[in-house]
């Protein structure tokens, strides 16, 4: 997969989002009228490319997390299991690094939002620690590490 595309609100407050979880800029451009960009994860950690592009006048997403019955994309998922010894402890770090960073943020970057506590999950003969988070517009974003 080349990328994932991700309309934004507010481009510079999802830039601030996505570093905050390792995603560095690498291309910035305009697509039609408006700002995007390419972010990258940091190789050997979280691998892949997302795509921001600001919407001007944008709606509110639907909540593709508490809605039963959205139909469509849901998340992204992001594989730790070799980077992190646990995921509690990673989210933990990550929401003190959210709260420090959105009290000096210009963009009012804010405190991290997590929808799901970190929680087992076996899905075929893996057992996996799961948590999802909400990005910098509310859209649900999945983080797994495979149990050894």
């Amino acid at each position: 997969m080349h990328h994932a595309s991700i309309r934004t609100a507010n481009i510079h407050r999802a830039i601030a989002f996505y570093e905050q979880l390792g995603f560095t800029v690498t291309e910035r451009f305009t697509t039609g009228y408006t700002l995007a960009c390419w972010m990258e994860g940091l190789k050997g950690k979280i691998n892949g490319r997302i795509e921001l592009i600001q919407i001007p006048e944008p709606k509110p997403a639907p909540d593709a997390f508490a809605d039963e019955r959205y139909v469509g994309y849901y998340h992204l998922s992001f594989d730790l299991t070799e980077i992190v010894a646990d995921l509690p402890s990673w989210l933990s770090s990550l929401n003190e690094r959210f709260a420090v960073t959105s009290q000096n943020h210009p963009d009012g970057l804010l405190p991290l939002t997590v929808l799901l506590e970190p929680t087992q999950q076996q899905i075929g003969n893996t057992i996996y620690e799961v948590a999802f988070i909400a990005d910098a517009d509310g859209l649900p974003l999945e983080f797994l590490r495979a149990i050894v």
